[in-house]
């Protein structure tokens, strides 16, 4: 059965930061990045478990996994299952400290109803 992706107002930001990025390297990045983002976010919701679990210090990170992106493989989805949904949690370059990215302050990792799709 698929699930229902839910995307945190970070993750949100993530793609877009990312999007702006690429298209400055060469035009028309951006719309790639962003169809294969939608597709990894597809696929997510219709097999949960791909990916690996990730391990981090910080317990309200506890059963984060993370997925790459095809075609974009240097970028990771960071996502979480629940009983309803995947939630989308960050989309983050693998070659950043991916624990001090989820420890800035100021981080958060709350789900906007509005980012969504069934």
């Amino acid at each position: 059965m698929t699930k229902r992706v839910s995307r945190s107002n970070r993750a949100v930001a993530d793609v877009i930061e990312a999007a702006l990025h690429l298209e400055a390297q060469r035009t028309g990045l951006a719309e790639r990045f962003i169809t294969a983002t939608e597709r990894a976010f597809d696929s997510l919701a219709g097999t949960p478990g791909l990916g690996r679990v990730r391990e981090f210090a910080t317990a309200r990170l506890l059963g984060l996994r993370s997925w790459r992106i095809r075609g974009f493989e240097n970028w990771l989805v960071f996502y979480r299952v629940t009983d309803e949904a995947v939630e989308i949690v960050r989309v983050l370059h693998g070659s950043r400290d991916l624990e001090a990215a989820f420890e800035d302050e100021g981080e958060s990792i709350e789900h906007d109803e509005g980012h969504e799709t069934p």
